[in-house]
């Protein structure tokens, strides 16, 4: 008897079913996010392809369970086995995502190349584009391509698990999980329940396997993940790709990785011959050594490697009664904080007046220890002073004005040494564990006044 399909309305935000459509998601909140989605019947439990394990497997003690030391691939890529966390674990899933252009595919590319050369058979399944555009881009790229490498213009999922069976790679690289299908699902390609049925296919064939699976997926307009949030919890590590359209600079970042950190990010330049890694970030992001308005270099801690980038602001009289905020690569919440805090306690009222804020070279900072940097150089600017000396600043700036200190301080110091700064401005409590540091002058201030105060001398 043929399975009865029933209707149910699903959120794409965070998965939450309904009886019928309503516009605003009760679970999660979203809006227009619900959309109509036709299910069958489950199937009998003894024919359930959606198993992870067999259906004898039974409940054990965690306490008799042995540990596994994860066994990983070199990818070649240098960069992305710093992300992943050392290499590509076996039997994983990776989902990486990015703005279209911004050059997912081109680094799977290369790895798959550099991982076919090294292991054996890698199959990338692309459903996008065809085996020639493909070919264009990996002659490119990779300049020659060897022979274990192949490609599959497939959409069907179940096509694509048969055509591993059969060739049995050693990676496997989907482009992307959006336009994959599943022939058991009444739904078109993409929709949340396609991307759940495909997912759960992969995922079993990964375990079972021991086979690393690469995902592509795309992002929506905010720059999430499209589709339902649940995948992000399915796969094993979620990278993400970022980037400025009219730069060249790409930042490679973990946002969740079960064998690895998630703090750290990989950085590439994109170039007519695909995607150059990028050892020395700092060097990189920094151009301008003279002492100018406005400018103040910070750094931040990612994962092992400290970065320093230089963050630039201009403060001009607005043509209204109230001034602008524009914020790039600096959050916008935490400007329109420091701008508050600058006003309250050191005497600097920009309410008429425009203030922008900038991280040069493209990169975006999360971190709250750019917060001291981002005050001076509103205040540099404002003010029209500079500083003498080739000086760092960094610290998270409370709304009190005091200081607050910040994680890997001697890290950052030892960075600063190496790239020949004169002085570092940073919180009293991480100064004071650094009183011996040679080769750079520390100022441990409490508060925002006494940074200004040593910037200015």
């Amino acid at each position: 008897m043929a399975k009865k399909a029933k209707t149910v309305y699903i959120c794409t935000e965070c998965g939450n079913e309904y009886p019928s459509w309503q516009g605003q998601c009760s679970y999660c909140g979203a809006w227009n996010t619900i959309v109509e989605q036709k299910i069958t019947d489950a199937p009998d439990p003894a024919a359930d392809d959606r198993r992870r394990t067999s259906i004898d497997a039974r409940p054990v003690r965690l306490s008799g369970v042995g540990t596994v030391n994860y066994a990983r691939m070199d990818s070649g890529i240098g960069e992305l086995n710093r992300v992943l966390g050392g290499g590509i674990v076996l039997g994983s899933l990776t989902l990486i995502s990015g703005e279209p252009g911004i050059g997912k595919s081109t680094i799977i590319i290369e790895a798959a190349e550099k991982i076919a050369e090294k292991y054996g058979p890698v199959l990338y399944v692309s459903g996008e584009e065809s085996e020639e555009q493909v070919k264009l881009r990996a002659d490119r790229v990779c300049g020659s391509i060897s022979n274990d490498l192949y490609i599959y213009p497939e959409t069907n999922i179940e096509s694509i698990i048969s055509a591993c069976e059969e060739i049995r790679p050693c990676f496997l690289i989907i482009d992307s999980i959006q336009t994959m299908y599943s022939a058991t699902v009444d739904s078109v390609a993409g929709a949340v329940t396609q991307i759940r049925a495909c997912s759960n296919l992969l995922i079993k064939f990964a375990k079972s396997n021991n086979v690393p699976v690469f995902i592509v997926a795309h992002v929506t307009k905010s720059g999430d993940l499209a589709g339902p949030k649940t995948i992000e919890h399915m796969v094993d590590c979620v990278l993400n790709f970022t980037g400025e359209r009219d730069r060249d600079l790409r930042i490679l970042r973990s946002f969740k990785n079960r064998f690895g950190t998630t703090d750290e990010i990989g950085a590439f330049r994109m170039s007519s011959e695909g995607m150059t890694e990028v050892s020395d970030l700092s060097g990189s992001l920094i151009e301008n050594s003279a002492h100018e308005e406005g400018s103040v270099i910070s750094a931040t801690y990612e994962g092992s490697r400290p970065i320093f980038f230089e963050i630039q602001a201009l403060v001009s009289r607005a043509n209204a009664n109230f001034g602008r905020r524009t914020a790039l690569g600096v959050n916008y919440n935490r400007l329109s904080m420091i701008l508050a805090v600058l006003e309250k306690k050191a005497g600097l009222s920009l309410l008429d007046h425009d203030v922008y804020a900038n991280v040069v070279g493209g990169l975006r900072s999360e971190s709250t220890a750019t917060d001291l940097a981002v005050a001076l150089a509103i205040y540099s600017t404002a003010r029209c002073k500079t500083s003498d000396k080739r000086i760092v600043a960094v610290g998270e700036v409370g709304l009190t004005g005091n200081l607050r200190s910040i994680p890997n301080a001697e890290k950052i110091v030892g960075e600063a040494v190496r790239l020949g700064y004169e002085a570092i401005i940073m919180p009293k409590k991480n100064a004071e564990a650094l009183k011996h540091t040679a080769g750079i002058t520390i100022h441990g201030v409490d508060n925002i006044r006494d940074a200004i105060h040593v910037f200015e001398s």
